[in-house]
């Protein structure tokens, strides 16, 4: 599979000079199943610039098939979804996934589209939509297995394990560590993962003065994590839009200082597995 990112900033978007390298879009990773299959993983501001280019990509009397699975419903991980060009095409259909039943899903993204919040209502856009949740058993788009696994995240949010032959990649942003120990149900979900994206919002002297119990984690914890867990390469995204790209490059070296094969995740980053 092939796993692009489109947005990796956490909170809200963060355009200027100073966050030029990482990007300033909030979150959303496309991932395209060996079968061609897209699946996309939130909503945030990211999520534009993927709708343009599956539009440009499309084949003429062809449909556009895609999966939008969310994490959860904090704004920067939804924001984006009234701006996806696919919605508005109705030769498309898209397959909405959560850990929310189905008629909740379909009422959340509807009460964020709805007067006076936006003009067009969710329901009232062209593209063929359906709404799925995901039980303890997971699912199964294309040639991708697909798991979730609750994190300790103010309102509730989730991780996602995708799995495509021999290779797992993991995506792990809105979640905070245990203040002693390790989150053990995490580690495990994550276990000898290709790819690690873990919430990295905070430094530790951020956490440490003021965050704990805001539901993010920082660059050691993801660390820790990925040692424990025994993953191949640890990408940390969730990143906070009052960091600047030399605060992400110094966040990045000290976290390779204790896991050689760790970086900041960035927009255009596009990993082969």
């Amino acid at each position: 599979m092939r796993i692009e990112f489109f947005g990796v900033r956490g909170t809200f978007p963060s355009a200027t000079k100073e966050r030029t390298s990482y990007g300033g879009h909030t979150l959303c990773t496309r991932v395209t199943t060996k079968g061609g299959a897209d699946i996309l993983i939130d909503a945030g501001t990211g999520i534009r610039p993927v709708g343009d280019k599956l539009l440009a990509a499309r084949r003429p009397g062809r449909p556009l098939r895609l999966s939008l699975l969310f994490t959860h419903f904090h704004l920067d991980h939804i924001v984006g979804l009234p701006f996806f060009g696919p919605l508005y095409e109705a030769a498309a259909e898209i397959d909405f996934y959560s850990w929310r039943e189905p008629d909740d899903l379909r009422e959340i993204l509807g009460r964020f589209t709805s007067s006076p919040f936006y003009p067009v209502h969710f329901e009232k856009t062209p593209a063929l939509k359906r709404f799925h949740g995901i039980g303890a058993d997971g699912l199964t788009i294309d040639t991708v297995r697909i798991t979730s696994c609750p994190l300790h995240h103010p309102q509730g949010s989730v991780a996602y394990r995708l799995i495509e032959g021999s290779e797992a990649f993991v995506l792990a942003t809105d979640t905070e560590h245990p203040a002693q120990g390790m989150d053990e149900r995490l580690e495990e979900f994550c276990r000898k993962s290709r790819v690690l994206v873990y919430d990295a919002m905070f430094t530790p002297e951020e956490y440490a003065t003021g965050h704990v119990g805001w539901g993010h984690s920082t660059w050691r914890e993801g660390v820790r994590l990925a040692q424990a867990a025994g993953v191949g390469r640890l990408l940390l995204s969730h990143l906070n839009p009052d960091h600047s790209d030399r605060t992400l490059d110094k966040i990045a070296r000290r976290a390779r200082r204790e896991f050689r094969a760790t970086a900041c995740a960035s927009e255009g980053l596009t990993i082969e597995l």
